[in-house]
């Protein structure tokens, strides 16, 4: 059976990695550092992204004072700012900007808020995470700052000394910031894995702040609006901190039949993703896709289905802990990456699966 094949007689595949440039220690960084990391709540609570901004932020250095600033208006804002005050240890005050101006998280009311605090505060460092949230925000924040910003950081070796990514995830490049103050930094949360959250940090709650919004430059706020939020509504864990990831490619052909991807997805209790070519052709929204122009994921578990391995999807989930590929073309990328392959018909190994894997409750 195809079921077996895959769970029993799956080839491993062996990936090699490497750590660049170890001749470069890690430093303790600037004694005088201070973050200010920029936070996405929803709900009334701080997003796992943010927290691991909280993480990235926390590494700069020991003596680094950790600021998390919020933006928005009414309750929700409130208990988000409650659950930031004892989300990490390293967290030392919860700032508050409380605004209907801040209703939405729209870049330039964002910029100018961020310039705003920067000009109050003086941060050595401000930090976001590389989701849309922070792609959105920081770059226009720094062009106000006349700050050249460093993205996609996914380690952080000094206080003004990183790696990233670059050639699509295929090199990773030591860079050394050397501007102005701040150095403005974009982080992949998947590379800064939140640890798990301790009792005892009821008692270290950081203080909450109210942001002085009376100076705030409104001239350019407004150039743009929000008019609405298309979000699928399922039960569904999020597709970037999900601990297993199932993914379709073009090889499904149709949205109908993508269906038999979210089955699987529902049967594993795991989140649905996408390649760029299948978001493309319709077959889902690009809210699924997963790769360099899509969402940057590291789960515990990677199901690839009738996925080729292009360069720019591999460049959002090849940091996942276990790979396992199923395509019928022997000779597919994805086969140098993955774990676990099987070659065979998706059409008839998902069927297969669907019909021996017992039903699990949705977690994340």
């Amino acid at each position: 059976m195809a079921s077996r094949l895959l769970l029993k007689t799956l080839s491993k595949r062996h990936r090699i990695s490497s750590t660049p440039f170890p001749f470069l220690s890690k430093s303790s960084g600037s004694r005088s550092a201070s973050t200010l990391v920029l936070a996405e709540h929803e709900g009334g609570s701080i997003k796992a992204q943010s927290l691991s901004a909280v993480v990235a932020a926390s590494s700069i250095g020991e003596n680094n004072s950790v600021s998390m600033l919020l933006a928005g208006s009414g309750s929700s804002l409130l208990k988000a700012a409650e659950s930031a005050a004892t989300c990490h240890p390293s967290l030392s005050q919860v700032l508050v900007a409380d605004s209907d101006k801040f209703e939405y998280p729209l870049a330039e009311p964002w910029s100018k808020l961020v310039q705003l605090v920067q000009q109050q505060g003086g941060y050595s460092h401000v930090i976001a995470t590389s989701g849309s949230f922070g792609k959105n925000i920081l770059p226009r924040a720094a062009a106000l700052l006349d700050i050249s910003p460093v993205t996609d950081v996914v380690e952080i070796i000094g206080s003004h000394q990183f790696v990233r990514p670059i050639y699509a995830g295929n090199a990773l490049c030591t860079v050394r910031y050397t501007g102005a103050s701040p150095c403005m930094l974009t982080v992949r949360s998947t590379s800064f894995p939140v640890p798990p959250v301790s009792g005892d940090l009821k008692s270290d709650r950081a203080p909450i702040s109210q942001v002085d919004l009376s100076t705030l430059d409104e001239d350019s706020i407004g150039k743009s609006r929000y008019i609405k939020l298309l979000s699928e509504d399922t039960e569904r864990p999020d597709l970037g901190s999900a601990h297993i990831v199932v993914t379709g490619g073009r090889a499904l052909k149709s949205a109908e039949n993508f269906k038999l991807i979210e089955k699987l997805a529902e049967k594993l209790g795991a989140a649905v993703g996408a390649t760029r070519a299948a978001v493309d052709a319709g077959f889902v929204p690009n809210e699924l896709q997963v790769g360099q122009t899509g969402k940057i994921v590291a789960p515990e578990l990677y199901l690839a289905f009738g996925v080729s391995g292009a360069i720019q999807h591999l460049a959002g989930m090849k940091d996942s802990k276990v790979i396992v590929a199923v395509n019928k073309d022997a000779d597919a990328p994805i086969f140098q990456v993955a774990d676990y392959g099987l070659v065979g018909d998706l059409f008839e190994v998902i069927p297969d699966l669907l019909e021996k894997l017992p039903e699990k409750k949705m977690s994340t």
